[in-house]
């Protein structure tokens, strides 16, 4: 029989003294990432790949702290890196739905910005005191006055040649009219019906010459007007083009090297000289109304509006609308987007409610992170993008089309066609770095046909780190790094090594160190919370082991109940004693993120059949395909090992006792097999023994997860009722390696009283359930009487003759029938 384990295989323990520090605060603190060399070169790769489609997706498991360590590897090569330029909205003042956009060095879209405000507070000052002048004035008034004189004298001259044919010409309220003179005196109408018929049709054909020539001079009025109206309107422009050309051409200066700047400059002071009715009647009515303006230009009057300037809303159309400024960035932009919604990754165009109605302006035009990140990296977690509608879509377009078309999504998808703001697309030039489970990954790859095109590079993040001394000495450095960054207290050798011996049972390997460094984070931020309430000024291994303790607290509550049942036998688990067909088998469940193990009871009956295996699990639908796997395999095994010769004439049943959920794996496919061959062969198992570890149809032990806790959940329940010194567990041998049990369970073993058995096959196991030898076939093929095997073999002999028996006395029945 094979013997227990030696104690010091339980439990790997790490050498403080393989340390020089005495204190983490001996440390450089400078290290982020340890034992994920492959996902660090798929980063690089993909960062300095300057083909198009080189995006990647980082994935691995939740917890390795995939999303810092990304951002930390990319802004520390975007360091080096040109800083991208600033982008700018503009309004295009021939069609202000599609505003024009400015690409700009860094900085200098912060500097336009502020040089176009102060452009209009000048010219909202310079521009109505150039019309509020006295020059202004007096040659406005000179043009109307000359237009007035022209009018006069053509009136007057008319006036004169009446009065030398006795008629005057009259202004009254309804306009001019002409009546004859006599002594000086006007006649009234009553006077000239009373003249003879030829006097007064002398004078009526007097009064209609010049009627016609009063209406002629009346036709030319509107003429005169028009041409004063033209007049003052060159005078306007002038005026206007004398207050704003001086500020515009200092701009011109500055910006002589941005010739869509000059462009943009020129638009401006046309739109203003344009536009400049606005300000003469502003002059005119004291400032209290303004010209009709679109409602593009109207919105914005209303209080409290981004970026609306104090007086009103047209000057809000020469303004200009920074939505990505570089100035302050110091290399590449590295954008983290912890909200990857449709919009906050393209960007919107905000509205505002106004008189019941929703109206915009390129001023509302907001960024998205895809502009925040162009020229540099982009991070998002996929479950948030893929959880968001349509943004993963609108994401793959941009990347598609290298260009930031911003539009809503009902847009984006024809299903709006309300006028609207089309803004000139931005030309797109970022690196996407998409964060998330490998699941995640491997589905997008199986379902997205653009997955291939657009992520063409995998950073997979391991969970497990290899254990050796160099990832040792860098693992420290990073539990260091983590104590400095949260600004802990600093941890000493043995508190050190005690957390890395937690990262190793945290994977359940003694070769390896855990990935999940968020884990690690969690049980150095509560050891330092423990050393706190011992007011210590550096945290040791107790408060290490106190915070693994506290952890296991608050969250044990369904293993102790689970094991108060058993200790009150309402759930059946026997720790001494022996019996047939009866095993402890050994479950592991995981309850939000807290792993225990389970004892469970496993029964088999045996009788006459034709080969066949009952999974009672799997018959009421509690057997999940994995297990159900493992119960086929036994019929394999039993068939390849006794049923050589013989048909296999058993019938069997095997069930978890006591289990009213779903049971799945295959780990407890070896402790089936046990109480299979103790109910074939009648032979009692050992109840102080539980057993764990799959098995295939050629008898070999395989290893299983969970080992750790599937040992403490039996070892729990053995040392309440009270340690015998027999009690032990079955394991796997090839999961010895993957021991890092309890310091509670190691002192036992080393007391004698607990055992951990490694078995390679299950005639090791069966031997040391039963105490008898398993038995291998001699010469002649047979199996040893008085062994297991040789009983089992000679039990299913006995079940294929009595089925032959059977078999012919039902035939010789049919022939007397017959």
């Amino acid at each position: 029989m094979i013997d227990a384990l030696s104690p010091d295989v339980l439990r790997t323990r790490f050498d403080s003294s393989q340390f020089d520090f005495e204190t983490t605060d001996d440390l450089p603190a400078d290290t982020e990432v340890v034992g994920q060399d492959r996902a660090v070169e798929a980063l690089e790769f993909g960062m300095n790949i300057e083909s198009d489609g080189y995006n990647v997706f980082a994935l691995g498991p939740s917890g390795t702290g995939r999303r810092e360590l990304v951002q930390h590897l990319l802004e520390k090569q975007a360091e080096d890196e040109e800083t991208p330029p600033d982008w700018c909205y503009v309004n295009d003042f021939d069609e202000e739905r599609e505003p024009n956009v400015l690409k700009m060095p860094p900085g200098r879209g912060h500097d336009l910005k502020e040089d176009i405000d102060d452009l209009i507070e000048e010219l909202k000052t310079a521009l109505p005191a150039a019309f509020e002048s006295e020059e202004y004035q007096s040659r406005r008034e000179m043009i109307q006055e000359e237009v007035r004189e022209d009018q006069e004298v053509a009136l007057e001259r008319l006036q004169e040649r009446a009065r030398e044919d006795d008629i005057a010409l009259i202004r009254t309220p309804q306009g001019f009219a002409f009546a004859p003179i006599r002594d000086g005196e006007v006649v009234a109408p009553e006077e000239i019906e009373s003249m003879p018929d030829e006097e007064r049709e002398q004078v009526q054909t007097q009064i209609d010459e010049y009627q016609e020539e009063l209406q002629e001079i009346l036709r030319k009025v509107p003429e005169h007007e028009r041409e004063a109206h033209e007049r003052i309107e060159e005078l306007n422009e002038e005026m206007a083009a004398l207050a704003v050309d001086e500020s515009i051409n200092v701009l011109r200066q500055k910006y002589s090297n941005l010739e869509a700047v000059l462009d943009f400059l020129t638009a401006v002071r046309n739109d203003i000289i344009e536009n400049v009715d606005f300000f003469v009647q502003a002059s005119q009515d004291g400032g209290q109304q303004q010209a009709q303006q679109s409602p593009m230009m109207q919105q914005g009057q209303q209080g409290g509006q981004r970026g609306a300037p104090p007086d009103g809303a047209f000057w809000r159309r020469y303004r200009v609308n920074l939505i990505v400024d570089n100035g302050d960035t110091d290399g590449a932009p590295v954008i983290f987007e912890d909200n990857p919604n449709y919009q906050n990754l393209v960007g919107q165009v905000e509205q505002i409610a106004q008189m019941g109605a929703l109206v915009t302006d390129f001023n509302l035009i907001q960024s998205g992170a895809l502009h925040k990140a162009n020229g540099g990296y982009l991070i998002v977690e996929a479950r948030d993008l893929l959880t968001q509608p349509y943004a993963w879509e609108g994401l793959k377009r941009a990347l598609q089309n290298d260009e930031i078309q911003i539009e809503s999504p009902g847009q984006a998808l024809g299903l709006i066609r309300t006028v609207t703001l089309e803004p000139e697309a931005i030309p797109l030039d970022v690196k996407l770095v998409v964060v998330g489970e490998r699941l995640l990954y491997y589905l997008l790859d199986a379902y997205d046909p653009d997955m291939d095109r657009l992520f063409k590079v995998m950073a997979d993040f391991d969970e497990q780190i290899d254990r050796d001394e160099g990832h040792e000495g860098e693992y420290a450095d990073l539990i260091a790094t983590m104590i400095a960054d949260e600004d802990l207290r600093p941890f000493d050798r043995a508190a050190v090594t005690h957390v890395m011996e937690h990262s190793t049972r945290l994977v359940s390997d003694a070769e390896k160190l855990s990935g999940k460094i968020e884990r690690i984070r969690d049980l150095v931020q509560q050891a330092h919370y423990w050393a706190g309430q011992d007011d210590a000024e550096t945290v040791t291994d107790a408060h290490v082991q106190q915070a693994i303790d506290a952890q296991i607290r608050r969250a044990d509550r369904m293993r102790e109940r689970m094991q108060e049942s058993i200790e009150r036998e309402t759930i059946y688990i026997d720790t001494d004693g022996d019996a047939v067909g009866q095993v402890n088998g050994l479950a592991y469940l995981d309850l939000g993120g807290f792993s225990f193990g389970k004892p469970n009871r496993i029964t088999a009956r045996t009788r006459l059949g034709k080969g066949e295996i009952v999974d009672i699990e799997r018959e009421a639908a509690l057997g999940g395909p994995l297990h159900s796997k493992g119960v086929l395999i036994l019929s394999g095994f039993l068939q390849g090992r006794f049923a050589q010769q013989y048909p296999l004439s058993l019938s069997a049943s095997l069930v978890f006792e006591q289990t009213y959920g779903g049971v799945d794996g295959d780990s407890a496919s070896s402790a089936e097999l046990y109480a299979l061959l103790s109910a074939l062969a009648d032979v009692p198992l050992r109840q102080d023994l539980a057993v764990t570890g799959s098995v295939n149809q050629h008898g070999i032990v395989q290893p299983i997860g969970g080992v750790n806790e599937k040992v403490e959940g039996f070892f729990d329940i053995c040392q309440e009722r009270g340690l015998t010194g027999k009690q032990g567990v079955l394991i796997p041998a090839s999961n010895t390696d993957h021991l890092m049990l309890r310091p509670d369970v190691v002192d036992a073993a080393k007391a004698g009283d607990f055992h951990v058995y490694p078995v390679e096959t299950v005639d090791q196991g069966i031997e040391l359930l039963t105490g008898l030898e398993a038995g291998t076939r001699n010469e002649q093929g047979a199996f040893p009487k008085g062994t297991i095997n040789g009983k089992v073999e000679a039990q299913l002999r006995t079940f294929a003759n009595r089925r032959r028996q059977f078999a012919l006395t039902d035939g010789q029945m049919e022939s007397v029938d017959a």
